[in-house]
């Protein structure tokens, strides 16, 4: 249900990033195709005209919302380790997942420019990975390793099946990356360690240095 009230009192970066959150969420829960502009407002508590004011249109704010997760992590992470860390984040128990990785895969049936932004997302992963191999047929590799990793998403988090959807996220990692290591010589085999949790300060007291 679209926000009825008066709108929250936030600046424009706060009211912004309300709406990218919320359209991550509904995105992740819904796809592409099944959220609507007033279902992203409402859960934001803000004016569906923000929507357009901030990113111009429904498409836009997805790309924003895939760009988010995706082209950091390709812009952070090692080429060899790239495979581990989207097994790490894709294996992950639901409440630790990332949303966006979730929208990517329940929005799979969009067409237009969902589908242009899935593909160049796609496009950039498989650039990277093609060069962990010196096999002529790299660019062939890089894509059946992206295949696989769009059907454990799939059988984990869209359409759970037993064993894999509960199955231990190393136990599979370490399946998979080693199986991987046929194609990409130069994966690493190691699954990626855990993020660092984000510790909450102590009640009472002042966090050190102030």
């Amino acid at each position: 249900m679209a926000h009825q009230g008066p709108e929250r009192r936030r600046n424009a970066a706060d009211t912004r990033q309300a709406l990218l959150d919320a359209a991550t969420t509904l995105f992740a829960e819904r796809g592409f195709d099944g959220t609507t502009v007033r279902d992203i407002a409402g859960l934001a508590e803000a004016n569906q005209a923000l929507i357009f004011r901030y990113f111009g249109s429904k498409e836009a704010l997805f790309e924003e919302v895939m760009a988010g997760v995706g082209r950091e992590q390709l812009a952070t992470t090692p080429a060899e380790h790239l495979l581990a860390t989207v097994l790490r984040d894709l294996l992950a128990p639901a409440a630790d997942r990332d949303r966006s990785l979730e929208a990517f895969l329940r929005s799979g049936g969009s067409g237009g420019v969902v589908s242009a932004v899935r593909e160049q997302l796609g496009e950039e992963y498989a650039r990277v990975l093609r060069t962990l191999t010196a096999g002529p047929d790299a660019a062939l590799r890089a894509d059946l390793v992206l295949a696989w990793l769009l059907g454990i998403g799939l059988m984990r988090v869209v359409a759970p099946k037993e064993p894999l959807s509960t199955a231990d996220p190393t136990e599979v990692s370490t399946l998979v990356l080693g199986a991987v290591s046929t194609l990409l010589e130069r994966v690493s085999r190691a699954p990626a360690p855990a993020p660092a949790p984000v510790t909450a300060p102590t009640p009472g007291r002042q966090p050190q240095g102030t």
